[in-house]
């Protein structure tokens, strides 16, 4: 994962601006808050991403808010019918709700890659 940075729990996909020839990024997954960063070289990048964040997380205090998180923990998945009723299936033979069966398929598939 070259192109994705993290630093205290956050994360942000890097993209290059041929137009503007500078590196960006944007924290992704946050409903009220934007943090986005750039930098022409890979140390300027870096620096703005951080200070960025920090500069987040002390507003945050600053006006006793609590920051955001990008993933809540749940999320709603379409499946499709059949796929469906197979999970469901294979959820009641492991006697293990649908919730556990699909953590369980998505832990599995995050360690073989």
């Amino acid at each position: 994962m070259d192109n994705i940075m993290k630093y205290k729990g956050y994360w942000a996909e890097i993209k290059y601006s041929d137009k503007d020839e500078c590196f960006c990024g944007k924290i992704e997954g946050l409903k009220n808050s934007l943090i986005s960063f750039e930098g022409t070289t890979v140390k300027e990048l870096k620096k703005d991403f951080k200070d960025a964040i920090d500069d987040y997380l002390k507003v945050c205090k600053q006006t006793n808010t609590d920051p955001e998180k990008q993933c809540k923990g749940s999320l709603n998945v379409r499946l499709g019918v059949d796929l469906h009723n197979k999970a469901k299936i294979k959820s009641i033979e492991k006697n293990i709700s649908i919730n556990e069966l699909i953590k369980e398929a998505i832990t599995l598939y995050l360690k073989m890659n």
